[in-house]
């Protein structure tokens, strides 16, 4: 294909996904900043695998698989970066206007998975999108049996968490 059909076709892809890219990038990033850097290396590495890219697997998933690789490597290499730098303009929660509109159990969802580990922040982005075990195991290399375990363990862990705040038991 020509170099600039293949752009083309590149574009189109990632502006019909381009939702997977703001929900990797708002989940493992706090810092406008770092969402940015981490957007950009997310297309850079999108391109650069795009040869590779045979059409077996969905494209969502395929962008899933490398949008949340590049995110946790990014992730564990700004929590190395951040434990020797503080940024003094920096908010526990940056992106409060975009959740001003959200309901408090919305809120408290997203602020939930912050909280979480890459892996489980990654297992509960991917099921919340609506994706079944099987896409979610294809999207991590892992079994859709651990799959749907890590994601029942998570449901439980926070029916517990909002359960507890819900009854002030928290």
């Amino acid at each position: 294909m020509a170099t600039e059909a293949l752009q083309d076709r590149f574009q189109n892809l990632v502006e019909d996904h381009k939702k997977i890219l703001y929900k990797v990038c708002n989940s493992y990033c706090k810092n406008p900043g770092d969402r940015d850097d981490l957007a950009q290396e997310i297309i850079v590495q999108l391109w650069r695998s795009f040869v590779g890219f045979d059409g077996r697997a969905r494209f969502s998933t395929w962008m899933y698989r490398i949008a949340l690789n590049v995110a946790i490597s990014f992730y564990r290499r700004e929590s190395v970066r951040s434990r020797h730098v503080i940024s003094g303009d920096e908010h526990l929660l940056e992106v409060a206007d975009e959740t001003a509109s959200r309901s408090e159990e919305v809120q408290d969802l997203y602020q939930w998975i912050e909280r979480l580990d890459p892996l489980n922040k990654a297992l509960a982005l991917l099921y919340l999108d609506g994706n079944n075990y099987q896409e979610i195991a294809d999207v991590l290399g892992i079994s859709e049996t651990n799959a749907a375990t890590k994601i029942s363990r998570l449901k439980q862990t926070l029916r517990q968490e909002l359960g507890d705040k819900q009854y002030g038991t928290r």
